[in-house]
């Protein structure tokens, strides 16, 4: 007995000693690690629902690159299986509906964007399309025999020595990313035969459509599409509908002034689901999307989530129908949530402190879903009767040594006496001492902060400040009054926020108002000048 108790005292003085050893051996994040950090994306379901797809893309940092390959993850999560490995890289895989052929887009050897398809069996993918243009997207037919394209037109760029001078004669005539919109050229779409290779056109005119899919019986196809007399100057953004034949001519199914978008195919085939603007007028950038759905022949729309007044996303049908599964965006929370068809009520399935993104449906009713929260980025994970499972161990030996910040919510009171609420990142290392402090300030202004993970947060905490993030007035996460609050009156209300968490954050003995700086990236960067303008506390921005 003695040396059972003696074994066991050596046994707990060892565990103990190892996991203070480990947790010593973490370290702060340091400026190189962005390079390590790996993201996911377009999750795809085989139709057997024994395998998802997705992308991953990781930074080679000697090369100054990011390479995007494609991976699958069995069901149950014990396997992982990277499918493509090319310097080109490849994106959008998607399932064919046999089950047989994972396809995907790549522009291999120097060329240009095609659908290559890759048999489950083994082998080296194989190209399928050979199409012209700038090829954007693409969905396969239910039945598997044809794909449905989406192409920017083609431009003869052939014996062109030099570039032409830009001739400016769009309203809109420069776009963030893009730069100056001197292309006039369109995006259409298209039918292709798997068997021929035969490409037919499906939509034209001076145009743009997208956000194409195919019906559940592959008769007809819907799509968005601004068929304004000039785009540029709105947001009037419509659903369509056409058969899926050449020659075919669209049916409008709604009319709002606003911008309807994302639509989605009720699984017998007579509704569509989509989101809808608040606003009708032009460009009003405070906006919640509204969860609406619209007889597929055209008709009234059913506003399910009007009286909510929270922005919904990613909408996708239930495998019954009867019900609607979308992210919710709340304050400082993403969360996911069902909405039942005939009147709009909401259950919340799962939420908290995370921050759900992409949404694909399982064969047996329960989903796929992307989540990460403030210590571990996106991963995907089972979703089903509001439980998790976890899917991929992408960012675990990224995050395993890190010593990351804490992240807690708190409101503060503005001198107008408005509630705001934010998020403090405070570092692992905090003692209780006054720290020095960044706000970094999100951009929109029409956004929020929540608890996603937040590397550029956490960089600047592992350098022992405290962080501050301030959902102000114009953010998204509290209502459309709140997010309008500041339209045609930038740098007023929401420097009273900003002023109003140092304030309740200096008061709490947590920050040293005299060592506190701001910054932030577009809005937040313009809001940052609007406050060191009207508050000389801020000693760097």
């Amino acid at each position: 007995m003695n040396l059972l108790k003696t074994l066991l005292v050596i046994f707990l003085l060892s565990y103990t000693q190892f996991n203070a050893y480990s947790q010593s051996e973490k370290r702060n994040l340091v400026p190189g690690d962005i390079f390590k950090l790996k993201s996911t994306n377009d999750a795809q379901i085989s139709p057997d629902g024994k395998w998802v797809a997705y992308t991953l893309t990781t930074t080679d940092s000697a090369k100054d690159k990011r390479n995007t390959d494609i991976w699958m993850s069995a069901w149950d999560g014990d396997d992982k299986i990277q499918l493509t490995n090319s310097p080109d890289g490849e994106s959008n895989p998607r399932w064919s509906p046999d089950g047989k052929y994972l396809s995907f887009t790549t522009s291999r050897n120097g060329g240009t964007n095609q659908v290559y398809l890759l048999n489950r069996l083994g082998g080296e993918a194989i190209k399928l399309t050979d199409v012209k243009g700038d090829l954007n997207d693409y969905s396969w037919s239910p039945d598997g025999k044809k794909l449905l394209l989406t192409i920017k037109d083609y431009e003869d760029t052939t014996g062109k020595k030099s570039a032409k001078p830009y001739v400016i004669d769009r309203y809109r005539f420069k776009l963030d990313v893009s730069g100056y919109q001197y292309d006039k050229r369109k995006t259409h779409l298209y039918l292709f035969d798997v068997a021929t290779k035969k490409t037919d056109t499906l939509t034209k005119g001076n145009y743009n459509e997208g956000s194409s899919q195919w019906s559940p019986d592959g008769t007809s196809i819907v799509f968005v599409s601004n068929r304004t007399e000039d785009p540029d100057k709105n947001s009037n953004s419509d659903i369509f509908t056409i058969e899926a034949k050449t020659g075919s001519v669209e049916k409008q199914i709604t009319s709002w002034k606003g911008s309807d978008n994302s639509p989605q195919w009720s699984p017998d085939g007579k509704s569509v689901a989509y989101l809808r603007s608040t606003s009708d007028a032009n460009y009003i950038m405070y906006d919640q999307p509204i969860l609406c759905v619209v007889p597929a022949t055209g008709g009234e729309s059913l506003l399910l989530s009007k009286s909510l007044d929270r922005p919904v996303s990613n909408p996708r049908w239930n495998k019954d129908g009867k019900n609607i599964t979308a992210v919710v965006t709340d304050d400082c929370e993403r969360y996911i949530s069902t909405f039942d068809v005939k009147n709009g009520m909401m259950k919340k399935v799962i939420g908290g402190n995370r921050s759900f993104g992409s949404l694909e449906f399982h064969p047996d009713g329960s989903w796929v879903t992307s989540m990460s929260d403030s210590q571990l980025p996106s991963e995907f994970y089972a979703l089903k009767d509001g439980n998790l499972r976890r899917l991929t161990s992408i960012q675990d030996d990224f995050v395993a040594g890190l010593s990351l910040a804490t992240v807690e919510k708190f409101s503060s009171t503005s001198k107008d006496g408005v509630v705001v609420s934010n998020l403090l990142f405070l570092p692992a290392s905090a003692k209780k001492e006054k720290l020095p402090v960044i706000f970094y300030i999100h951009g929109g202004p029409v956004g929020q902060d929540d608890f996603g993970f937040d590397l550029t947060r956490q960089m600047l905490a592992a350098k022992g400040y405290a962080v501050i993030a301030v959902n102000y007035r114009g953010s998204n996460g509290r209502g459309i009054d709140f997010c309008k609050s500041i339209y045609a009156d930038w740098g007023n209300k929401e420097v009273l926020d900003i002023q109003g968490a140092a304030d309740y954050l200096i008061s709490k003995g947590i920050i040293d108002g005299n060592r506190m700086g701001i910054g932030g990236w577009s809005y937040g960067g313009i809001l940052t000048d609007y406050t060191i303008a009207k508050d000389t506390r801020f000693k760097a921005a």
